[in-house]
């Protein structure tokens, strides 16, 4: 019986034979929580030491550097961060994303929020016939949307509008909402279509994977 062997794609290297440094540094780019050594040390298949050592020198060249981040080590882990010198170029550009206008993506899909809440993201991309994933994180950053709760029957996360929506709308609540009917004169079909296997792009539910197949064309 022959041994079988895994090759990589064309272009690719082994972990192993990846520069410490450069590697140390993608993955740290995209972490969502401090990196502990332990789990670089795994992911880069690196002795723990040698982690430790390229971390720490990681750290000190970018003070050395001058840079407008740093490699922290906090709450047992590490992760990039930006220096508190620089933080006044940092809030400008968050609060110049809460206040920028919605793309008409977004708006589409607030609206859909807006007029079937609670409702999860799955069936929001049902309706829409794209996938709303990154539209919604915006909504959510912008505090326009919010968690609700969960579907009982897929256990997919439901969102609803928030007062902050309704401040920004101007109404007093959803009943203040405008007839949906009038503007859209299939609403009813596209309503009977989304509550039949409805495709999930919600990583949260648990059919997602099917969702490139399903999705309802409007």
């Amino acid at each position: 019986m022959s041994e079988e062997t895994t090759e990589l794609p064309a272009g690719l290297r082994a972990v192993a034979d990846l520069e410490l440094k450069p590697a140390l540094e993608a993955v740290l780019m995209v972490v969502d929580e401090p990196a502990t050594v332990e789990h670089l040390a795994k992911i880069l298949e690196r002795p723990k030491r040698t982690i430790t050592k390229a971390l720490r020198e990681l750290a000190d060249e970018y003070t050395a550097q001058g840079r407008g981040f740093e490699l922290r080590l906090i709450a047992g882990g590490w992760r990039f961060y930006t220096r508190p010198e620089y933080a006044p170029a940092v809030e400008r550009l968050a609060l110049e994303g809460q206040t920028a206008r919605l793309t008409q993506a977004a708006l589409e899909t607030l609206a859909v929020v807006a007029y079937r809440q609670p409702v999860s993201r799955s069936r929001v991309s049902a309706v829409r016939g794209v996938n709303c994933d990154g539209v919604m994180r915006t909504l959510l950053q912008r505090g326009l949307v919010q968690e609700a709760g969960t579907e009982p029957e897929t256990g997919a996360i439901l969102y609803t509008t928030t007062n902050y929506f309704l401040e920004r709308m101007g109404l007093r609540g959803l009943d203040e909402l405008p007839e949906l009917a009038p503007f859209l004169p299939e609403a009813a079909a596209i309503e009977a279509e989304t509550q039949e296997g409805v495709p999930s792009f919600d990583p949260d539910a648990p059919d997602s994977e099917d969702a490139d197949d399903k999705t309802t064309e409007l």
